[in-house]
């Protein structure tokens, strides 16, 4: 009975350990098409550290305390400068800290900082790990 209630102890705490960890999230729209399609599910593993190149998960300001995410490839990170097609939406010559300047593949049918602006690193999830 104790190895019962331990295993089930074990196996309660992993999935806990897991779900820090990791999350598991289904891309909408094509925006980060030929990459990713719509309906992909992606793991994720949680952290605030990304580099160029990445496509990160975060909190769409607009979908507030509705679990909205946003998916998109980092373009610069904080002190790299800021890509030409996203100058007009910032009056920067050089991504400040804590801010991340992130595109979609798809540029005919994506939002993204080129229309909003820098996304701050506070508001990452995570870094796209694989496709599922």
């Amino acid at each position: 009975m104790i190895a019962v209630v331990a295993l089930l102890a074990l196996a309660v705490g992993g999935v806990f350990w897991l779900r820090a960890r990791y999350a598991m999230i289904t891309v909408r729209g094509q925006s980060m098409s030929p990459a990713y399609a719509h309906g992909d599910r992606l793991l994720v593993v949680r952290r605030k550290r990304c580099g160029v190149g990445q496509c990160v998960v975060f909190a769409d300001r607009r979908r507030e305390g509705r679990n909205g995410w946003i998916l998109k490839r980092v373009a610069a990170a904080p002190g790299d400068p800021v890509p030409a097609q996203v100058r007009a939406a910032v009056r920067d010559e050089r991504v400040p800290a804590g801010q991340l300047v992130v595109l979609g593949d798809n540029a005919a049918h994506s939002t993204d900082s080129r229309q909003f602006g820098y996304v701050a690193v506070s508001r990452v999830l995570g870094v796209v790990l694989r496709r599922l």
